[in-house]
């Protein structure tokens, strides 16, 4: 490996930094380097145990509020004895990286307008936000293709479904984060996309052949190689058929997750590809990883077979040993192991860390001004204006305003409550008051176990569904709005609508009593759930910009400038209609 070449450019005092610097560690403290802990506390106790214990060379950190983070990441930095990688997520914008910092966009409503400068806008505001709090390397831009309408974990998080767009909107995300210094980690090779389950819950398979796989994604990987991204996030994906190019007869039951797959990482990213960056896994607790192996082979396997970085301990006394032990029982070579940490040393130099005192590797408190700042606020909402998507309006039912459809019947549909604990319907006390700041009047539907959680006697979801399903619909209500925020990011294989109940009342068979308007604030793909509705519109977000534009676009009070690709008709003719 050559320290001085791309992406790493160091000069003759950064390779000797790195060289003198390893010189200098003990053991336990360089197998400390290959570790990212998550810091689940902000105590300082807990980051001295870690610290002192585990000396690792990277943190990530639970979201929270911008001012204790950075507080938590002055912290850390002041007690480290080489300056740590600090990551985040900022695949949104600031949001990513904190609770108050700025959603910009999703990587899909990066990719729905033919303006290519809201990538660019998204990884900038990401970077100053990132940046502002302390952290120097993004887990981002994510350049997944979005082939197959089923898959869910990134039908958000994919730029589109061709390598054109993704390479375009990737080399912009990534020139505008690199505004503040940032480091990126593009995610998730071998590519997901093709399989419809998510590797978080089960490790899936990138099962193009060698030679599509180069045109798609492959193409991918050599464009932004090129234009300079510093590392590459591995996935828990596994490539079959490009496995069984460099492994000639591979049996299926040897296929293994691309983090544990020397093929992929030796043979394809760092030969074929001549990739000279930086390669971490993705999050370890992952089960697409945790089902391949022991959790005392995976550890050391997942370096051993090209890996850099390991991303998050699962118990890290245990972790910690497992990882120590594979490289003095030989799985990881003292070669492998050298490597690895140059690389995670130079990515270091790279961003300057070994020239900067403690205290300049965190900015200011003052810098925090910065997150959620009126521009960024202001550049969130036209990117909200100008990506709110009509995908069908075939019954011709907008424009509705309050003037020709006063009286609106509203449900709210999302995936019940998740890890976060956040109210999965809160976002429809934002639509309700963004529709009657448009002059609305707004009856917001309730299901039976949210009337009986709110003490209602004498309800169950039949007397629901009769009492919802009156021949005087029509006489109570004018129009009928249906706003799904429906998510399950990390807990189901994929993701579609759950209804309530059986047969639930919210389930728009109301469309042939009133125009019925269903906006989805999340994924893409819920036509195959809903086709009976004849106006659909993907507003891409739950935020209030979002929201807003959408409930002025339904007036006809601006135009619709998002645009969409045929993924959002799930491969049914009955969506069209």
């Amino acid at each position: 490996m050559d320290l001085r070449a791309a992406p790493f450019n160091l000069d003759d005092a950064g390779v000797q930094w790195v060289e003198s610097t390893i010189a200098s560690m003990s053991v336990e403290e360089k197998i400390g380097q290959l570790f990212i802990n998550h810091n689940n506390e902000f105590s300082p106790e807990y980051l001295d145990g870690v610290l002192e214990n585990y000396h690792v060379g990277g943190i990530r950190y639970w979201t929270a509020p911008s001012a204790p983070v950075q507080e938590h990441i002055r912290y850390a930095q002041s007690k480290s004895k080489i300056p740590l990688l600090v990551a985040s997520n900022p695949e949104m914008g600031g949001a990513g990286s904190c609770s108050d910092g700025t959603f910009v966009a999703t990587h899909l409503q990066a990719g729905s307008h033919p303006d290519k400068s809201i990538a660019r806008a998204m990884g900038r505001v990401g970077g100053v936000e990132t940046a502002a709090l302390g952290c120097n390397w993004a887990f981002a831009p994510i350049v997944d293709i979005h082939y197959n309408w089923r898959n869910t974990v990134i039908s958000t998080r994919a730029f589109g479904n061709t390598p054109e767009i993704v390479v375009e909107r990737a080399k912009e995300y990534f020139d505008g984060i690199s505004e503040s210094s940032m480091a990126c980690a593009m995610k998730h090779f071998p590519g997901d996309g093709i399989d419809e389950r998510d590797q978080h819950v089960v490790t899936s398979y990138n099962t193009l052949s060698y030679e599509d796989w180069n045109k798609s994604y492959g193409h991918v990987y050599r464009e932004m190689i090129s234009h300079g991204v510093q590392s590459i996030m591995i996935g828990h994906i596994g490539a079959p058929e490009v496995s069984r190019h460099f492994r000639p007869g591979l049996a299926d039951k040897d296929v293994l997750p691309a983090t544990l797959a020397p093929e992929l990482l030796g043979d394809l990213l760092r030969g074929e590809l001549n990739f000279n960056g930086l390669l971490l896994t993705d999050a370890s607790s992952m089960v697409g990883l945790a089902q391949a192996m022991k959790r005392s082979e995976l550890v050391p396997a997942t370096i051993a077979a090209g890996c850099d970085m390991f991303l998050f301990f699962r118990n890290p006394a245990e972790d910690f040993g497992y990882m120590l032990e594979g490289y003095r029982n030989g799985v990881i070579t003292e070669a492998r192991l050298q490597d690895a940490l140059r690389r995670i040393l130079a990515l270091k130099a790279s961003l300057g860390l070994h020239t900067k005192t403690r205290e300049e590797l965190v900015p200011p408190a003052e810098a925090l001004k910065l997150i959620g700042s009126p521009e960024h606020l202001a550049v969130a909402a036209e990117i909200a204006d100008k990506t709110v998507t009509l995908i069908k309006d075939t019954a011709a039912n907008l424009p509705i305003t309050a003037a020709t459809h006063k009286r609106i019947r509203l449900y709210g549909i999302s995936a019940g409550a998740d890890f976060t604990g956040a109210d999965p319907l809160g976002y429809l006390k934002l639509v309700q008051e963004e529709l009657e700041r448009a002059g609305f009047e707004v009856h917001t539907f309730k299901s039976a176990a949210q009337r009986i959680a709110e003490g209602e006697e004498g309800v169950h979801f039949l007397s629901a569904i009769l009492e919802e399903g009156t021949g005087d619909y029509a006489d109570k209500y004018d129009a009928a709005f249906v706003f799904a925020d429906v998510k399950g990011f990390a807990q189901e294989a994929s993701i579609r609508i759950k209804w309530s109940t059986p047969m639930a009342a919210e389930i728009p068979w109301y469309v042939t009593e009133v125009p019925t308007v269903f906006v989805s604030l999340n994924q893409p793909n819920h036509l195959i759930d809903v086709p009976m509705v004849k106006t659909a519109i993907h507003a891409h977000a739950a935020t209030r910009e979002a929201i807003r534009a959408t409930v002025e676009k339904i007036q006809g009070l601006s135009e619709f400038q998002g645009t969409f690709n045929e993924n959002v008709f799930c491969d049914s003719f009955d969506t069209r209609l």
